[in-house]
């Protein structure tokens, strides 16, 4: 079994098809944690329901104490792997370096990087976006990619009906992309 740590923001549609997957896709899979800097995320509520514990580490005035408290927190969860799932801050240099996080972005990188990539989508007239899964980097969004899915932007789209069917997609290609990730350091192991 690979240790994951998840870390979220908000309602919680990615880490719940993480959980969903346990049963099938993701059989090797042991969600460790789910780790917020939002009190009141729904995730929260999500990780309790799928007995998975939880922990919220609020963003502090003094950032360099949050990098600290939420390296420490990871740390002690011992993860194979980290997932950013909805987690809307960026994490230290010194984070990434130690370790091994991947994140999904909604849309095709590099273009459309941050926290508006849908609404820069249609505000640049693109015809089509889709989501991401990067390797997580002390970047925006600037992380090695692992996988990619498209999705046709059409006309009449808003932005939340756009990023609904992104999210789709998304949750689709996160379980996929760590199912394999799992498998590939399984069999380097054994191997």
């Amino acid at each position: 079994m690979k240790r994951v740590v998840i870390l979220a923001s908000g309602s919680g549609t990615l880490a719940q098809a993480i959980f969903d997957a346990r049963t099938d896709q993701l059989t090797q899979a042991d969600i460790v944690a789910v780790i917020s800097d939002q009190p009141d995320a729904q995730v929260l509520q999500r990780a309790e329901t799928a007995h998975i514990e939880s922990f919220v580490i609020p963003m502090l005035a003094d950032r360099t104490e949050w990098d600290r408290e939420i390296e420490t927190l990871i740390a002690a969860l011992k993860p194979d792997l980290v997932v950013s799932a909805g987690f809307m801050r960026l994490l230290s240099e010194k984070i990434v370096n130690r370790f091994k996080i991947i994140n999904s972005h909604p849309s095709l990188l590099p273009l459309f990087p941050g926290a508006h990539a849908v609404r820069d989508a249609l505000a640049a007239g693109a015809t089509e976006t889709g989501t991401t899964i990067h390797w997580v980097d002390a970047g925006l969004d600037t992380g090695e990619v692992i996988a990619q899915e498209r999705v046709e932007i059409r006309a009449g789209d808003t932005e939340e009906l756009l990023h609904e069917r992104i999210k789709i997609q998304e949750r689709g290609l996160i379980v996929a992309t760590i199912a394999q990730l799992i498998q590939s350091d399984l069999e380097k192991n054994n191997g």
